[in-house]
C-alpha cells in the first residue's frame, strides 16, 4: 500500500572546500554512509541513498535537499537509486533475509509503494538499472549458483527471468552492492547488459538480448578474497571502464582500474593508475573517467589509459552530471560537487 512519508528535513547548500576551489560540499554531517546517486537529465533533481533508511532529494542542483522517509524502513540500507523527472524514482534496499526490496515513488518521495520483495534468505540485492521509467532490470547475489535477474517492463510489476536464462556463478562469486554501478546499460539505446563479479573471480557478464544469453570476460583486477574483485563498470560509446580491488586493504598495491576498447571482450591495464581499492567509476565524456574510493579520487584525461590524483576524499559513488561536472557520495552524508576544467 501507498502510505505518506514520516517526516521532512532540509538541509542548506555548505561552503565550498577552501583546500580545492574546484571542489563544493553540497551536504554532509548525518549518520549514514551514502552510496546511491542518481540525477535528471539537466542536473537540476539529484537524489542520494544510503543507511540507516536515509533518502536525499534536492531539487536545486544540491543547493537544499530534502529527507525522504519509507514507512517501516528507518533501518533499511538504501544502496541505490534510479529517478525520472521530477516526479519518478526507484530505490533498493540490501541485505538477506528479506531485507532486499524495491520501493518506487511517482510524487516525488511523498509516497512509496514497495514494488519487490523476496523470502529466500540468500536473496541479496546488487544493482537496479532503467532503460526509462517502465523498462529496468536488477540482480541478486546468486542462490543455488544462478545470478537471479530481475525485469519490469511496465514500471509496476517485477519478475524474476526464467532460471534456464540465468548466468552461472562460480562458488562464493557474487555482486558488489558498493555504489549501485555493478548493473549497467550500455551501447545503441541502452540494449546492452553488463555486470560484475567478485570474490573468485573478476568477471564481466554480457547480455544482448535483454538477459537470455550471456557471455563472460575474466579480468585481472585483484580478486581472490570475499573483498575482492570488480565493484563498479561504466560505459562510453565502446569503452568500458571497470574499478575494484580490495576493499579491506584500500592502500596496498593492486591492480583496481581495467578498460576495454571492445565492449568489453578484452581488457587492458592503463600505462599509469592510482593502484588502490576503487569503488565507483564514471565518464564525463570516451575521454574523460573519474573514479573514487576510499582513499581518494582520480581522473584520466585520454580515454583510461593514465590516471592522476584529484582529491584524497573518501568516497563510495561518483555520477557524471555533465562534461565539466561529477558528484560524489561517501560517509557521514557527505555529497561532494566537483567542478571540471
Amino acid at each position: 500500500m501507498r502510505a505518506p512519508i514520516i517526516s521532512l528535513f532540509v538541509f542548506s547548500l555548505f561552503a565550498a572546500l577552501p583546500q580545492n576551489p574546484n571542489q563544493q560540499t553540497l551536504h554532509s554531517g548525518i549518520d549514514t554512509s551514502l552510496r546511491g546517486l542518481s540525477a535528471s537529465s539537466d542536473g537540476k533533481i539529484l537524489y542520494a541513498t544510503g543507511s540507516n533508511g536515509v533518502i536525499l532529494r534536492s531539487p536545486d542542483s544540491g543547493k537544499s535537499w530534502a529527507r525522504l522517509q519509507i514507512p517501516d524502513a528507518d533501518t533499511a540500507d538504501f544502496r541505490g537509486v534510479q529517478s525520472f523527472g521530477a516526479d519518478i524514482a526507484y530505490v533498493f534496499s540490501v541485505g538477506n533475509d528479506n531485507k532486499s526490496h524495491v520501493y518506487k515513488t511517482t510524487d516525488a518521495g511523498k509516497t512509496w509503494r514497495t514494488q519487490y520483495s523476496d523470502s529466500r534468505p540468500a536473496f541479496f540485492l546488487d544493482g537496479l538499472v532503467c532503460r526509462t521509467e517502465r523498462d529496468c532490470f536488477a540482480i541478486s547475489d546468486p542462490i543455488d549458483n544462478k545470478f537471479p535477474i530481475l525485469h519490469t517492463d511496465d514500471g509496476e510489476h517485477w519478475a524474476e527471468l526464467p532460471k534456464a536464462t540465468q548466468p552461472t556463478a562460480l562458488p562464493t562469486e557474487g555482486v558488489f552492492a558498493a555504489s549501485n554501478s555493478s548493473l549497467i546499460l550500455c551501447g545503441p539505446n541502452n540494449r546492452d547488459i553488463f555486470f560484475a563479479t567478485g570474490g573468485p573471480a573478476a568477471r564481466v557478464f554480457h547480455s544482448t538480448d535483454n538477459a537470455r544469453t550471456w557471455t563472460v570476460a575474466n579480468t585481472l583486477i585483484l580478486h581472490g578474497t570475499a573483498s575482492a574483485g570488480i565493484f563498479s563498470i561504466a560505459c562510453s560509446g565502446r569503452t568500458i571502464v571497470a574499478v575494484g580491488g580490495d576493499y579491506k586493504n584500500p592502500s596496498v598495491p593492486q591492480t583496481s582500474i581495467l578498460y576495454s576498447n571492445d565492449f568489453g571482450m578484452t581488457w587492458t591495464s592503463p600505462k599509469k593508475s592510482t593502484e588502490q581499492f576503487r569503488s565507483a567509476v564514471t565518464g564525463t565524456n570516451s575521454n574523460t573517467w573519474l573514479a573514487v574510493g576510499t582513499t581518494g579520487a582520480d581522473i584520466s584525461t585520454d580515454s583510461a589509459a593514465h590516471w592522476s590524483s584529484l582529491n584524497h576524499e573518501n568516497a563510495n559513488a561518483i555520477l557524471s552530471i555533465s562534461n565539466n561536472r561529477a558528484i560524489t557520495a561517501g560517509p557521514k552524508g557527505t555529497i561532494t560537487q566537483l567542478n571540471l576544467p
